[in-house]
């Protein structure tokens, strides 16, 4: 999805022992900030370091220290051998495949592996964290292709691929961090590390493993799905909006004392907010009262908040579950705050894997509903005396007939991307590893859903716009109308037939930017 640029609320993150916020993960990955390292957490991974390089002189092995990985866990790995090891380990898992993933997801992954780093749970040297440290302020962003995670023992792949990069090999791109989104330019790492001024890592003991031993890739799209279904939630709940006003209908069963009936958190938010932005509609009062013959709306409108609201708890839910994410120190074998060094199974990406199917479903239904009040708009056995597809000239003209189309085909997409990738598992590693979860593959259908989710919403919004254009002289709300003048004006509004594309693209950047909720909210009040 296109969006201008946005200023990021935070300029600047400090990463430290603790976690970080999803607001802080935006803001490096989509937005450029840069990221400090925090001097009495760079002392925690001093520590940590000691006891691995104590270990690494210990005639006894010791998992990934001096043994090797995986299936050859039991296999002893001589001193003078042990560097190899390290980088053969990064330099044999880089083997993905297909497209460029998008540079915020690379940057987020970065972002998040370096966070556990400087945990001191991974037992690395205070150099390797700050090459990462390094690698993100100058815009220096790993190439990642789409294949080859599991999401188990974490985001092997993806990671190996940065971490590559870290050693001064591999292929990256050069971005301006004030524009994340931009191509930026294509060249060899060793070429940019020298640019920038940044020594090629020559991995120590242990050190291959906890770059490449995390959930980071898998979190770091969560992250950012959080932050924008946040946005087009409320979104779509300004959409309904829109349409409840363009097709008549009632705001009546918005009121409070019906959802304190139902005490769902979610739909209580989305119920309060077609209230708030409904509030002194001209058109919902010009058909309220006796005269009224319609006993109730189609449950694209009646149920707006119980399924929008739904889709909100299953966001929160996931929020919960990427905040304990964001919080945790992921790596195998990891030390311990009393100093063991312990293998373990928290690379497994189920908790995410999981929360990323959720979102898919639910961002599914919320599309689903959008696009069904978008048709009824265009039929004029149900839309309430407007003429059929909003066309100017009927017989003549097309109107907006296709722009439905456009959606439902995104909604059939959707459904299918509603298929949930964590209930499938292949077996690797010789079996080994002979359950994964998945949950890269979850976290990429869901980016592709979100994406196709605002432009359902963004269809259903110029859709409603124009019904509401042709209900004039009758006015909407204060809160709706503001919002549905912004669409008019960067779309054109009603008239002859016309390049629909680029009014849709139009309005998908309206939406992409909060430009529409922002509007609406100067009117209605911050909305939930």
């Amino acid at each position: 999805m296109s969006a201008t640029t946005v200023i990021p609320a935070v300029a600047e993150v400090v990463i430290g022992t603790g976690p970080l916020t999803i607001d802080e993960v935006v803001a490096v990955a989509r937005y450029g900030a840069s990221v400090t390292l925090d001097p009495a957490a760079l002392d925690e991974v001093a520590a940590s370091r000691s006891i691995i390089e104590a270990l690494a002189d210990d005639p006894e092995p010791h998992y990934g220290i001096s043994t090797g990985f995986g299936a050859l866990a039991t296999t002893f790995i001589a001193e003078d051998r042990r560097a190899q090891l390290q980088a053969s380990l990064v330099r044999s898992h880089a083997a993905g495949s297909g497209a460029d993933v998008e540079a915020e997801v690379v940057r987020a992954l970065m972002l998040l592996r370096l966070s556990t780093l400087m945990t001191g749970r991974t037992g690395v040297r205070r150099e390797t964290c700050e090459t990462y440290e390094a690698l993100l302020n100058a815009g220096i962003t790993p190439i990642v292709r789409e294949y080859g995670s599991l999401g188990c023992s974490g985001d092997l792949a993806p990671l190996a691929h940065c971490a590559l990069v870290a050693m001064g090999e591999g292929e990256v791109r050069v971005i301006d961090r004030a524009d994340v989104a931009s191509p930026g330019t294509t060249t060899d790492a060793s070429s940019a590390l020298a640019a920038a001024g940044i020594p090629p890592l020559r991995l120590g003991e242990k050190e291959g493993l906890a770059l490449i031993n995390g959930t980071d890739g898998m979190l770091g799209m969560l992250a950012l799905a959080i932050h924008d279904l946040r946005r087009l939630l409320t979104t779509a709940d300004l959409a309904a909006a829109l349409s409840v006003e363009g097709l008549l209908g009632t705001d009546a069963v918005f009121a409070a004392d019906l959802h304190v009936l139902r005490p769902q958190r979610g739909q209580a938010v989305s119920a309060a907010n077609l209230r708030a932005l409904l509030a002194d509609s001209p058109v919902i009062a010009s058909h309220r009262g006796p005269e009224c013959t319609r006993v109730q709306d189609a449950y694209s409108l009646r149920c707006a908040p119980q399924v929008h609201g739904a889709a909100r708890d299953t966001l929160e839910h996931a929020a919960s579950v990427a905040e304990a994410e964001l919080a945790s120190a992921i790596d195998n074998p990891v030390l311990t705050p009393d100093g063991r060094v312990e293998s373990n199974g928290n690379f497994h990406g189920a908790p995410v894997a999981y929360v990323l199917d959720f979102l898919a479903i639910a961002v599914a239904d919320v599309a689903s509903m959008s696009e069904r009040r978008t048709d009824r708009f265009l039929d004029p056995a149900r839309n309430q005396g407007l003429p059929p597809f909003l066309a100017h000239e009927v017989g003549v003209d097309s109107g907006l007939m296709i722009a439905q189309y456009t959606a439902a085909g995104i909604v059939s997409e959707l459904k299918r991307l509603a298929a949930p990738a964590s209930v499938d598992s292949i077996p690797s590693s010789a079996m080994q590893e002979d359950h994964v979860s998945m949950g890269w593959a979850a976290a990429r259908k869901l980016r592709r859903a979100i994406d196709g989710l605002g432009r359902v919403v963004a269809i259903e919004l110029l859709t409603a716009s124009r019904g509401l254009a042709l209900r004039a002289p009758l006015a909407p709300a204060p809160a709706t109308g503001r919002a549905a003048t912004i669409v008019t004006d960067a779309s054109g509004g009603p008239g002859p037939d016309r390049f629909v594309a680029p009014e849709i693209e139009a309005v998908v950047d309206l939406v992409a930017v909060g430009a529409l909720v922002a509007a609406a909210e100067e009117v209605a009040g911050r909305l939930g």
